[in-house]
Parts: C-alpha cells; sequence; structure tokens
C-alpha cells in the first residue's frame, strides 16, 4: 500500500486524553474506526462505552456516518501539513439502558392549589 494512501488518526477522548494516534487506510470506515476505539479504549476512565453504536466521532465539526470512509473524512489542510488527523469521541450510551437503570416516577400527581378570590 502507498505511504500517501495511509492517514494518521488520533482520537481524543472527552477528558482530554488520546488513543492512538494509529495508521489507516484512505478506505477504512468509520465503523472500524469505532471498534478500534472500543478495543483500546483506556483502563481507569469513568465513561466506558460498551458497544461500537455508543461511540460518535466527530471530525471539523461534523459527526461522521459509519459508513463514510477516512479518506472521505479528511479536511484539506490535513494533506497540506501531513499531520495527524484529531477525531474527538463522544460516548453516548443507548438510551433504552438509560431509562431501564434510572426509574422515572410518571404517576399522575395532585396538585392542590388553595386561592382565594377576593
Amino acid at each position: 500500500m502507498p505511504e500517501e494512501d495511509l492517514v494518521d488518526v488520533k482520537f481524543r477522548l472527552y477528558d482530554g486524553s488520546d488513543i492512538g494516534p494509529f495508521r489507516y487506510s484512505a478506505t477504512s470506515t468509520v465503523d472500524m474506526l469505532k471498534q478500534r476505539i472500543v478495543s483500546d479504549w483506556p483502563k481507569g476512565k469513568t465513561v466506558i462505552p460498551k458497544a461500537v453504536n455508543e461511540v460518535k466521532l466527530i471530525s471539523s465539526g461534523k459527526i461522521l456516518e459509519n459508513d463514510k470512509t477516512v479518506g472521505q473524512c479528511k479536511v484539506p489542510f490535513a494533506d497540506a501539513t501531513g499531520g495527524v488527523i484529531i477525531m474527538h469521541v463522544v460516548v453516548q450510551p443507548s438510551l433504552a439502558k438509560t431509562k431501564t437503570e434510572k426509574k422515572v416516577d410518571d404517576s399522575p400527581r395532585k396538585i392542590v392549589c388553595s386561592c382565594s378570590i377576593l
């Protein structure tokens, strides 16, 4: 694989720490990057993704779609500098899991108002 087809990517976590940089082919998908993030997640973090679908990658202010390739996500100035692309990682636990963990009291509440009209 020619050297120019490889892209250096670093993943910035919520606390400012990084995973990587790693070298990826320009044809690697965002989904493949997310799988790497989940498998290489640092120990001891307070937020831990349990599955790939809980991870969102953001690059240049845009949430990246799973079927996009690294080559499609590159910004033009990254080519000029030959530097590392930094992608921000957001962990968003699935909604179903959060609802079951937090019990919400949906029972109707009776409101008592003692108002007097003069």
